[in-house]
């Protein structure tokens, strides 16, 4: 007669599988920052109409199908929209066809001139990923670079590297000014 071998009882093998799978879904780090970090602007209060926004204080950057831009009607590389956003936004020899500054007191910075420029992203539903994610990278360096350059100056380091109420100064005096719209078919 043939000895039987006994059999392993799995039958709680699910249940410590299922316990170990939850153990390690709480403690394991599951990393959230991914995106495009914008803010958006507080909504107006309902007896407030939206504020008219002058012609030389909007710069337009549109993305074709084609992946083709366009700075204000006028085709441009991926490579200068940094500057030209930066130039843009800080108006630096005032002229007439760039942004207004509208002087404003800032706690720790003092009387600061604020550009009232506004970066119109547009793209075209046709617009690829990649490209779409350059125009980002691009407008977000030029900020950063801005703040870069004003924290600098004011505080001796970068803006990463400055106390939160410098931060908060540095925002105020050079906030991000980007709107997007929803995209449409734009000419190639």
């Amino acid at each position: 007669m043939a000895r039987k071998t006994p059999g392993l009882n799995t039958g709680a093998m699910s249940d410590i599988s299922f316990l170990l799978l939850a153990f390690f879904l709480m403690v394991s780090n599951i990393n959230t920052d991914m995106g495009i970090a914008r803010k958006l602007p507080p909504p107006l209060p309902p007896e407030q109409e939206a504020p008219d926004v002058r012609e030389r204080n909007i710069f337009v950057v549109m993305v074709n199908k084609d992946d083709r831009l366009l700075f204000n009607r006028e085709y441009g590389r991926i490579e200068d929209l940094k500057d030209r956003a930066k130039e843009f936004l800080g108006n630096p020899n005032n002229l007439p066809n760039l942004p207004e500054k509208e002087p404003t007191e800032i706690e720790l910075l003092g009387t600061v001139d604020v550009s009232k420029g506004v970066i119109s992203l547009r793209n075209d539903r046709g617009t690829s990923y990649d490209m779409y994610l350059q125009v980002q990278n691009e407008l977000t360096a030029a900020i950063k670079e801005m703040r870069d350059e004003l924290s600098v100056a004011r505080f001796g380091k970068k803006f990463a590297d400055v106390t939160e109420a410098q931060r908060t100064a540095i925002e105020q005096a050079i906030p991000v000014a980007i709107s997007e719209a929803e995209p449409t078919k734009i000419g190639g």
